[in-house]
C-alpha cells in the first residue's frame, strides 16, 4: 500500500484546497521512501494525521482532538473556522495497493458541511478515472479497508511521539496497543472464531429446548456469564497489583542499594568485621614472630652476601692451589724413582737425560697453567669450606622462607586496612536506624501486595475451576436432557473445533512471538548501535511486557535504561512488529524525535526513518529534524519529497509550501 496523494479543503486550519503530493517516487525509475512536513507545534501537522484517518476510517476513526464528542460535532470541529456556511469541508486521500497481482489506484472522498445533516459524512470512492464513482464499494468500505489495513493494527503504522513515550514509560503496553498487537499476529481471528463458535453452539441448544429446559440452561448461562464476568474482573486486579508489585520491588531494590551504599549492611556486619580484622592481626602478629626468628638465625648474613660469595670463590682458589702444590711433590718423587729404576737398566747417558728433561719440563707446565698468580690470603682449610658452604644453603632456605612470610604479611595487612575503612565506613547508629526501617518498610509493603497478588492468583485459579466445572455441567446437562437431532454434530464438532483452536493460538503465539522477539532484539540493537547491552529480549505471551536479558542471561532491569534508550527500544518493538506482520504499509510518524538526545537521534535518523518502510511521512518541527539531521537524509537520497506547514497566527491558517525549513 502506498499514500499517493492528500487533499484537504477548509479542513481544520487549512483554508480552501491545499494537495499534497505524497508518491515516494521521484521519477520512473527512482524511489525514496522519506516524505518530510515540517510545521511548528500548532502548525496542523495533527491534523494532517488525523486526516488520513479519518478518510480511511470515517466514523470509527481514532482521531487525536476528537475526544468524548460524538461523530457530528467533531466534523463541525473539523471545519475551517474562515469558510462559509455554503461551503464543503472535504478529504481525498488517493492510495495504490496490489489486487489480484496488479495495482490498483482508489480516491477516497469524505464531504460534509457545518452540522452535518444526519451526523455523518458523504463517502464517495472513485477509481483510476475520476469521474467513475464505485458506489458498491461504498456500502462495503468499511469491511474493505479492514482487508488492507485493519483499524486496529492502524496505530502501530500511523503513530505519534507521545506514544511512543507512552508505550517507554509503561511495564506492558497499554491496550489498545495489545490489541493492535492481537490484531497484527493474527491472534484474534482465533479468539473471534472460538467466540463465534460458542454463540453457535448456544443457539442450536436453544433452538432444541423446552421451556422448561431452556430455563435451566438459561440459568447455568448465567451463573457461567457471572462467573466469566467475575474472572475478567480479577485478571485486571491482578494485572494491575502485579505492576504494583514491580513498582514496590524497585523501591525495595532501591532501599537495599542505599542501605548497602550508606553503610547500613556494613553496620549489621561490624562485629563480624571486626573478629575477622582481629584475626588477620594475630595471624600478621605470627608471622612477624617467625620473621624475628629467622632473623637471629644465619638471615642477618645476607646484608654480605656478596663478601660470602666472595670468600668462598677464594676458598675453592686456594683450596684448589694447595691441591696442585700436593700433586707436584707427589709427581716429583715418583719422577726420582722412575729415573733410578731407568739407570739401572744401563740406558744410554743422553736417552735418559732426555726423558729426565722432559719429566721436569712436564712437571713444570703443569704447575705454571694451573696455580694461580692472586695472593692467597683467606688460609683456610677444607673443614672451613665446607662450613661457608653450609652457611650459604641454609641463607638461602632463611632468604626464601623469609620472602614468602613477607608477601603473606603484607597482605594480611591490606586486608586488615580495608577490614579497618569498612568498619570507619559504616553509618552512624541513627541513620542505620534510618536506613533498616526504609528496608522493613519496603519489605512489609512489598509482601503485603505480594500476598494479595498470591491470593488474587488462587482466586482465578479456582475460578478458573469453577467456570469449567459451569461448562462441563452445562454441556452434560444438554446431552442428557435436550434432543439435539442434526445439530449434535455440529455442537461436537465446535467443541473439537474449540479445543483446537486453543491449542494453535498457543502455539500460533508461540511461533509469533518467537520471530518478533529476534526482530524487536535486532532493530533494538541496529537502533542502539551498542552491541554488548542486551543479548536476548523475551515478550510475555499474555501481556506483550518486554524482559531484556544481558549475555550472562541476567534480566537487564527497565528502569536502568535511559530515556532516549526506552524510546529507542519502543520504536524498535514498533518496527519489529510491522516486520513480522508481512504487511506492505505505509508508515506516519507525528513529532518523530520528541525527548531524544543527539545520539539516540542521529540512531534513528539514519537508522530507523530510511529503513522504517518503503514509504515514511515524517511530520516534524525545526527542532527535531533540524538542519544537520535533514543534510543527513539529504546525503543519504532518503528524501522523495518536503513541504512546510505555513501557520499565519493573525488569521489563524496554514498554508503548505514546497521546501522544508532551510
Amino acid at each position: 500500500m502506498i499514500f499517493l496523494e492528500l487533499v484537504l479543503q477548509n479542513f481544520g486550519p487549512y483554508a480552501g484546497k491545499q494537495i499534497i503530493n505524497l508518491n515516494p517516487h521521484v521519477d520512473e525509475d527512482n524511489a525514496r521512501p522519506i516524505i518530510l512536513l515540517g510545521g511548528m507545534n500548532g502548525g496542523g501537522k495533527t491534523t494532517l494525521m488525523d486526516a488520513i484517518r479519518l478518510a480511511l476510517y470515517g466514523q470509527r476513526a481514532q482521531c487525536s482532538t476528537r475526544g468524548n464528542l460524538s461523530y457530528s460535532d467533531f466534523l463541525t470541529q473539523c471545519v475551517n473556522s474562515k469558510s462559509t456556511p455554503t461551503e464543503k469541508t472535504r478529504i481525498e486521500l488517493v492510495f495504490e495497493h496490489i489486487e489480484d497481482d496488479r495495482p490498483i489506484k482508489y480516491r477516497v472522498v469524505r464531504t460534509w458541511e457545518k452540522n452535518p445533516k444526519d451526523g455523518k459524512d458523504h463517502l464517495g470512492i472513485l477509481g483510476d478515472d475520476e469521474t467513475w464513482p464505485i458506489d458498491s464499494l461504498v456500502n462495503i468500505w468499511d469491511e474493505y479497508i479492514e482487508n488492507i489495513l485493519p483499524i486496529g493494527i492502524s496505530n502501530l503504522f500511523l503513530f505519534d511521539g507521545e506514544q511512543v513515550k507512552e508505550l517507554a514509560e509503561q511495564e506492558i503496553p497499554p491496550p489498545i496497543v495489545v490489541d493492535a498487537i492481537n490484531g497484527l499476529l493474527g491472534l484474534e481471528l482465533a479468539d473471534k472464531l472460538a467466540i463465534d463458535l460458542e454463540i453457535l453452539v448456544n443457539r442450536k441448544k436453544r433452538e432444541f429446548a423446552d421451556s422448561k429446559d431452556l430455563a435451566k440452561l438459561e440459568e447455568i448461562e448465567t451463573r457461567l456469564h457471572k462467573k466469566q464476568k467475575e474472572y475478567e474482573n480479577n485478571q485486571i486486579k491482578l494485572v494491575n497489583l502485579n505492576v504494583e508489585v514491580k513498582e514496590l520491588a524497585k523501591i525495595h531494590e532501591e532501599a537495599l542499594d542505599r542501605f548497602v551504599n550508606e553503610g547500613g549492611k556494613i553496620a549489621a556486619e561490624r562485629s563480624q568485621l571486626e573478629q575477622q580484622r582481629e584475626a588477620k592481626i594475630k595471624v600478621a602478629n605470627n608471622l612477624r614472630e617467625s620473621l624475628c626468628e629467622l632473623a637471629a638465625d644465619v638471615l642477618p648474613l645476607a646484608l654480605i652476601s656478596p663478601l660470602l660469595s666472595q670468600v668462598q670463590r677464594q676458598g675453592e682458589k686456594e683450596l684448589k692451589t694447595q691441591q696442585i702444590q700436593l700433586a707436584k711433590d707427589v709427581l716429583i718423587a715418583r719422577d726420582e724413582r722412575l729415573l733410578n729404576w731407568l739407570q739401572q737398566l744401563n740406558l744410554e747417558t743422553n736417552k735418559v737425560t732426555n726423558i729426565q728433561s722432559f719429566l721436569a719440563e712436564d712437571i713444570n707446565n703443569l704447575y705454571t697453567n694451573n696455580l694461580s698468580t692472586e695472593n692467597n690470603w683467606l688460609n683456610g682449610d677444607e673443614e672451613s669450606l665446607s662450613l661457608l658452604d653450609n652457611i650459604t644453603y641454609r641463607l638461602q632456605i632463611s632468604q626464601n622462607i623469609a620472602q614468602k612470610q613477607l608477601d603473606e604479611l603484607t597482605n594480611y595487612e591490606e586486608e586488615i586496612l580495608t577490614l579497618e575503612r569498612q568498619v570507619q565506613t559504616a553509618a552512624a547508629p541513627e541513620e542505620y536506624t534510618k536506613l533498616q526501617t526504609a528496608v522493613k518498610e519496603s519489605q512489609t509493603e512489598f509482601n503485603k501486595l505480594k500476598s494479595q497478588s498470591d491470593i488474587m492468583t488462587q482466586k482465578l485459579i479456582e475460578l478458573d475451576t469453577e467456570i469449567k466445572r459451569l461448562r462441563q455441567e452445562l454441556n452434560e446437562y444438554t446431552v442428557d436432557n435436550l434432543k439435539y437431532q442434526n445439530s449434535e454434530h455440529i455442537i461436537d464438532s465446535a467443541l473439537k473445533v474449540q479445543q483446537t483452536l486453543k491449542v494453535f493460538r498457543e502455539r500460533l503465539t508461540l511461533r509469533k512471538l518467537n520471530k518478533l522477539e529476534e526482530e524487536v532484539k535486532n532493530c533494538f540493537l541496529y537502533l542502539l548501535h551498542k552491541s554488548d547491552l542486551v543479548h536476548r529480549i523475551a515478550i510475555d505471551s499474555k501481556t506483550f511486557g518486554l524482559s531484556l536479558y544481558d549475555l550472562n542471561g541476567k534480566p537487564v532491569p527497565k528502569h536502568r535504561l535511559s530515556a532516549g534508550e526506552k524510546q529507542l527500544l519502543a520504536i524498535a518493538f514498533l518496527w519489529g512488529l510491522a516486520k513480522v506482520s508481512g504487511r506492505r504499509l505505509p508508515v506516519a510518524i507525528d513529532t518523530p524525535l520528541g525527548r531524544l538526545d543527539s545520539s539516540h537521534r542521529n540512531n534513528l535518523v539514519e537508522r530507523y526513518f530510511p529503513s522504517a518502510s518503503h514509504q515514511v511521512i515524517l511530520l516534524s518541527t525545526d527542532t527535531e529534524i533540524g538542519k544537520k539531521e535533514y543534510q543527513t537524509l539529504q546525503e543519504t537520497e532518503a528524501i522523495a519529497r518536503e513541504y512546510l506547514l505555513q501557520y499565519n497566527s493573525g488569521k489563524r491558517e496554514t498554508t503548505i509550501k514546497d521546501g522544508y525549513f532551510w
